[in-house]
């Protein structure tokens, strides 16, 4: 019956993180090409490329992590123990995802006040 239940988190956890993981990514890289277009100019094909390429790297970072936190250590699981093992999971990982997203423009802000000095 445990490892029933060790499945059911994983089938409830993988989806979520995942789809948060594609929402912030598809938020954040859908607005920066903006500040990309701004940093290499309005050269619009060397914005979109670099934009890219971030998007690829953010996704690879982001569901890398997601899968290595994925283990559940649990000798017992029970419904309640499901949902409080859960909720620190998909709620830790919002936070590193909300960390990444700032670092992210950050980085964006950086190389845009750097692009306006040259």
């Amino acid at each position: 019956m445990q490892q029933v239940s060790v499945l059911w988190a994983y089938l409830i956890y993988l989806p979520i993180a995942l789809w948060l993981t594609i929402f912030v990514t598809g938020k954040l890289f859908g607005n920066a090409i903006v500040y990309m277009m701004d940093i290499f100019h309005d050269r619009k094909q060397i914005a979109v490329a670099t934009n890219q390429l971030f998007k690829i790297g953010f996704y690879l970072i982001n569901m890398g992590f997601a899968l290595y936190i994925l283990r559940i250590n649990q000798d017992e699981l029970t419904t309640k123990t499901i949902f409080e093992v859960l909720s620190t999971k998909i709620g830790g990982f919002s936070i590193y995802l909300g960390i990444m997203l700032l670092f992210n423009m950050f980085l964006f802000f950086r190389g845009r006040k750097a692009a306006r000095k040259a």
